[in-house]
């Protein structure tokens, strides 16, 4: 394979959770395996799941994830924009991986989200500059029409970059080529133009009876089909949009290997509102013989071995939406039991004595539910940072994302946190992913249940991301064209692809990524008297929710300097 520097490649979708992260990642796995130098990126993530990196920096786990697959540092360069959902109408807006306020869906999508454009173009123009290869991953879908003025993570990014753009359609949910052949022609000319093809993803049989389809849809679009990948059960790792599972079902796909003692060991995990980091769990499903299920009735409780209460973006929330379904209550009992529960970042503020929030919900202050000697006040300011230290004998990793900052008032030290009796409490997350202390967690938590539960004594969750990884790269090595991605990845989408009719409506003005008008003025960037977080305080305020804030990070180590956790 030959090396092209700079070139790349859009990963857009049919739809929301049609496969864009895994099939981004795999195309980096395939690629470094390959002796290519390559990268991730992604203009815009909403998720509210994600990563620190070491530069202290707040991105999409996703991201994260597929640095992973590509071998290198994950850094903020690969996710510039992070919205975190706080509720159905409003998200805070983390810019190059420090947050910069809240915003609305409206106020977003007005204008502010242009001026970001910037810092995206130079975000990417940087890993360009520094990788063979760049391998983008859109968001949702490129033919969402309402949003394509201000898009700036799908067609915009393409436009820009003058990037190939591969669509991925998940066939298990049906109408894939209804999708493919939509998506295409609910497309501008010029953005149909770097539309190369589609990418099947998730089929189960025979691909010889679905290529006489391909054939069809190849004389329709004048697009070719660059792959069919079948579908692959335990892939569905660190995603972002939601959660592959039924609310009673076990994480995603995964099958539960027989315990390595006598006994199983049964998670529950409270899925509370705004739930945040669920990955978190992920290091006790790869465990043999812990069931993981994610649960919301307080019925579900009674026969499970430990109770988590995981990461929220919504600590009030999540208290009230505990008590409302008697899981505060259940909670109680267990702990007047002495039968295990963790609590993680949020979840950890919620076993806490009180919550004063005069930032995330603005409720003032908030009774918790008293299992933890520990009073919780939220700062302006999150705290995002890499700890490390020790538990239970053993070295622990992990990452923190909070605004709340914990007063320990006592039981004993655990993390960051404390522990009494069976109910432990910590801000981080991440931590279980250390296997030794994983290991006396798990013994800790079976005695206190007992069950006759002994951890496997290699389990190794580094390794097997690696096998999932790896597996991702098998599927694009062994059932896509590789040899033709590598040629869109390096010479772009090929000449004289036909327009598919009927097009985009004509927008009310000029799409994110196209070339300026003659005469026109550019458009801002983050930093300018015009750009974003350069606003007076009260300047252009949305009448549906709080502007951004007039502070913006500055980051280090790139050219973008700008001043200052779906909508």
């Amino acid at each position: 394979m030959s090396r092209g520097p700079g070139g790349g490649l859009l990963v857009a979708g049919t739809t929301s959770d049609a496969g864009k992260s895994v099939v981004t990642a795999g195309i980096c796995r395939w690629l470094v395996r390959r002796g290519v130098k390559v990268a991730p990126f992604k203009a815009q993530n909403m998720s509210l799941n994600s990563f620190v990196t070491r530069e202290g920096a707040e991105i999409g786990r996703a991201q994260a994830m597929q640095a992973q697959a590509a071998r290198v540092e994950p850094t903020a360069l690969m996710n510039p924009v992070l919205l975190k959902p706080g509720g159905d109408r409003s998200s805070q807006v983390v810019l190059m991986g420090r947050p910069v306020g809240e915003m609305s869906a409206r106020g977003y999508h007005g204008g502010r989200q242009e001026a970001l454009f910037g810092t995206v173009v130079d975000c990417l123009e940087q890993l360009r500059d520094t990788y063979d290869a760049v391998i983008c991953e859109g968001a949702g879908s490129p033919a969402e029409i309402n949003l394509r003025r201000t898009d700036i993570v799908n067609m915009g990014v393409a436009r820009a970059a003058r990037f190939p753009v591969l669509v991925v359609g998940d066939i298990d949910r049906g109408g894939v080529f209804a999708s493919f052949f939509g998506t295409t022609a609910l497309l501008s000319a010029e953005d149909q133009a770097l539309v190369a093809g589609y990418l099947v993803n998730k089929f189960r049989g025979d691909v010889s009876l679905l290529e006489p389809g391909l054939d069809m849809l190849q004389g329709l679009t004048g697009r070719r089909t660059y792959g069919v990948l079948p579908f692959a059960h335990g892939l569905g790792i660190d995603e972002e949009d939601g959660l592959r599972v039924s609310m009673r079902g076990a994480v995603r796909e995964s099958v539960v290997a027989p315990p390595y003692g006598r006994d199983v060991l049964r998670v529950a995990v409270c899925a509370v509102p705004l739930m945040s980091n669920f990955t978190d769990v992920d290091a006790l499903a790869a465990e043999p013989g812990v069931v993981v299920r994610f649960v919301d009735r307080a019925e579900e409780l009674v026969d499970a071995d430990l109770v988590i209460v995981p990461g929220t973006r919504g600590t009030v929330k999540a208290l009230a939406w505990l008590r409302e379904r008697g899981l505060a209550d259940a909670l109680l009992r267990r702990a007047a039991e002495g039968r295990p529960v963790l609590g993680i970042c949020g979840g950890f503020q919620v076993l806490g004595e009180s919550v004063e929030d005069e930032v995330e919900s603005r409720a003032g202050l908030v009774d918790g539910l008293g299992l933890l000697p520990v009073r919780v006040r939220f700062g302006r300011e999150k705290v995002l940072a890499r700890p490390t230290g020790h538990a239970l004998g053993e070295p622990v990793e992990g990452y923190e994302i909070h605004h709340g900052v914990a007063d320990v008032r006592g039981g004993e030290p655990f993390l960051d946190g404390c522990r009494v009796g069976a109910v432990w409490g910590t801000h981080w997350h991440g931590s279980l992913e250390s296997d030794a202390f994983r290991r006396r967690f798990l013994e800790e938590v079976a005695r206190a249940a007992g069950r006759r539960f002994v951890p496997a004594p290699d389990t190794s969750f580094a390794a097997l991301r690696e096998e999932q990884l790896d597996r991702l790269g098998d599927l694009i090595e062994e059932h896509a064209d590789t040899d033709a991605l590598w040629r869109l990845i390096e010479a772009g989408a090929p000449r004289g692809l036909p327009f598919v009719p009927p097009g985009a409506p004509r927008a009310a003005g000029p799409v994110v990524g196209a070339p300026p008008a003659p005469g026109s003025a550019p458009s801002p960037r983050p930093g300018s008297p015009d750009g974003l977080g350069s606003a007076p305080r009260g300047a252009g305020r949305d009448p549906e929710g709080p502007d951004i804030a007039e502070r913006t990070p500055e980051v280090t180590g790139t050219v973008v300097h700008v001043t200052e956790e779906a909508l």
